[in-house]
């Protein structure tokens, strides 16, 4: 990870004056109390502006790294600073299972729920839908919770809040009883399965499933498929096996079984993946992509994301493929994945399910920003909700257009940091004081 003067990829610089990294929270209530404006920032892995500032930042990856798991209510409290893998492997320790992890276990809890960063699947919300309280220090420098079962008419905006609320130090999250993962990988899934109808049928087939293509050809070069060992509780299987033994089909929808490990790189050692070749393992070695103990790339990257309502999942895909050849030379690789709906008033899948068409450009700012106005032209029609940690061009109205709670956003913020100590550029620009 990277110094705090940029981001994880070195593709923002933060203007920020003063760095501070604070070794508790009553350190941090004292900070927050006395410093006209701040930032929050964590693991620093978005590639937007949404952390940046011209005034202080303060880190919470130095707090105390708490997890406190809690069987009687299933539930753990985290520091906002702790990465998911960490996390994650804590719980499975006492039994427990998040419902679903990221690609990457290295970004913190506190930073990927209020961005709303996500996993895949089609029954699997976001991230932060598994939030069940907010403990957040308030711009006089209280320490407040906030929770889904005391603060109804609030929760809803205070998880996915971008920061503007107040600085995030823990987080209470739901768990479920630990379960296993099988993972393979298929490749050359033919074009014809992106179409409408076939596009939902190879999506809905798994617990967790990613498609990975460079653009480079009409078919997708490879499927990430995550079957959870028995299924999901009251749910019947829908697809593949999801026994531990049951060999998968050597082929599935036309696309072949890969014979060895791959990463979603054909240049990139497939050792830094997390395993595959359909042996069970626990949930938290198999759905994310990468291993914890390494870096997942060089960080020579651009990231962008739009997720658009699963109903127009396959047109907008459609869509894209129309600037194939502007795309494939500035890219690495594009995953495509489902998000199912929550209630969360930021969150790029508020109310509705949503499939997220993800870039990982190459480090070209001239390049990746001549091709955003003509990939946000065609996605335009398909209602896209760009990922508030990626980049992005729409412009600041649309963005808010797409949110029906923008405005119930806004008056919170306003109520809980009247004198905008939080505020910046980024909120400025998109969630500007009514």
């Amino acid at each position: 990870m990277p110094a705090h003067g940029t981001n994880w990829s070195g593709t923002v610089t933060f203007a920020a004056r003063q760095v501070h990294q604070p070794a508790s929270v009553d350190e941090l209530q004292d900070l927050v109390a006395a410093t006209p404006r701040i930032r929050a920032l964590g693991t620093a892995h978005s590639f937007s502006h949404v952390a940046d500032t011209t005034h202080d930042l303060v880190s919470v990856t130095g707090l105390p790294p708490v997890v406190d798991v809690d069987p009687g209510t299933s539930t753990v409290t985290v520091a906002a600073g702790v990465r998911y893998g960490a996390v994650a492997q804590a719980v499975h320790e006492h039994g427990f299972a998040l419902a679903n992890m990221g690609s990457l276990p290295h970004i913190s809890v506190g930073g990927a729920c209020s961005t709303g960063t996500h996993g895949s699947g089609v029954r699997n919300a976001n991230l932060a839908s598994s939030v069940r309280a907010v403990q957040l220090v308030t711009a006089d420098g209280e320490l407040v919770t906030l929770s889904r079962d005391a603060d109804p008419d609030r929760f809803p905006g205070a998880v996915v809040a971008l920061g503007a609320l107040g600085v995030v130090v823990a987080l209470t999250l739901d768990l479920v009883p630990t379960f296993d993962v099988r993972q393979v990988v298929y490749r050359d899934l033919p074009a014809d399965q992106l179409t409408s109808g076939r596009l939902e049928e190879v999506l809905r087939s798994a617990y967790s499933l990613s498609l990975f293509t460079r653009w480079r050809s009409t078919d997708v070069e490879q499927v990430w498929v995550k079957q959870r060992v028995g299924g999901s509780p009251g749910e019947e299987p829908d697809g593949l096996p999801d026994d531990a033994d049951a060999p998968f089909p050597t082929t599935w929808h036309g696309a072949r079984l890969a014979d060895g490990p791959l990463h979603p790189l054909p240049s990139m050692p497939p050792e830094n993946c997390t395993e595959q070749g359909g042996r069970p393992g626990p949930f938290h070695e198999r759905l994310p992509h990468f291993r914890m103990e390494f870096t997942p790339s060089s960080g020579d990257e651009i990231q962008t994301e739009y997720l658009v309502p699963a109903e127009h999942g396959a047109p907008a895909l459609a869509a894209v493929a129309t600037l194939r050849e502007r795309i494939a030379p500035v890219l690495h690789v594009s995953e495509i994945r489902t998000v199912a709906a929550d209630d969360l008033w930021l969150s790029p899948s508020y109310a509705r399910d949503s499939v997220a068409i993800h870039f990982t450009f190459h480090k070209d700012p001239d390049g990746v920003a001549a091709l955003l106005p003509d990939l946000e032209r065609v996605l335009a029609p398909f209602a896209p909700r760009p990922h508030w940690g990626k980049v992005f061009g729409t412009d600041p109205a649309e963005v808010r257009a797409q949110y029906p709670r923008a405005d119930d956003f806004r008056r919170l913020a306003a109520e809980m940091d009247p004198d905008g100590k939080f505020r910046n550029d980024f909120l400025d620009r998109y969630l500007p004081v009514l």
